[in-house]
């Protein structure tokens, strides 16, 4: 192993531990901020339905299944929970009679867009202790680590389905 790719392998490991460090300092945060931003009356898993539905509206079963690696059955009784909630709509595909397009109900796109301000309000009050160079490097890190997920995970999609693995 040549120098620079040793100081390339511990320049990864360095950033992969700062991740992690940096989700749970994210999970720490939502946990004590459950008031601020939680997530009732959806489980993380309807969390995750809602954010591919939002990215990709009219979305089948069987591609959001995908998506989420999950079975077909636990997908439907996921989408049974959020249409019951009034989140999400179902109709029958202008493609295929046998397929359902998925797409967020009102109401649906209202808690989500709600549940997004409250997370966002509550990160930007940690944001704003940052000096504006470091604002500056965080938000081009996160983009970058953002599109590096998609990339490997040849993403034509939501990250949020495909990052987690299972439903």
């Amino acid at each position: 192993m040549t120098v620079g790719r040793a100081d390339s392998d511990a320049d990864q490991r360095a950033a992969a531990h700062a991740a992690r460090e940096a989700i749970e300092v994210l999970e720490v945060l939502w946990g004590q901020s459950r008031e601020l931003a939680p997530t009732a009356p959806v489980s993380i898993s309807q969390l995750r339905v809602l954010y591919i539905l939002a990215d990709n509206d009219g979305i089948n079963l069987r591609a959001l299944g995908e998506e989420l690696g999950s079975t077909p059955p636990s997908v439907s009784r996921m989408c049974d929970r959020l249409h019951a909630l009034d989140f999400i709509e179902r109709a029958p595909s202008s493609a295929s009679r046998r397929e359902v397009e998925l797409r967020l109900s009102g109401k649906g796109v209202r808690y989500l867009s709600e549940l997004r301000a409250r997370r966002e309000e509550s990160l930007a009050d940690v944001v704003a202790g940052m000096m504006p160079a470091e604002q500056a490097t965080f938000a081009r890190g996160l983009a970058c680590f953002r599109s590096a997920v998609l990339r490997e995970k040849g993403a034509v999609g939501s990250v949020r389905g495909e990052a987690a693995g299972t439903a």
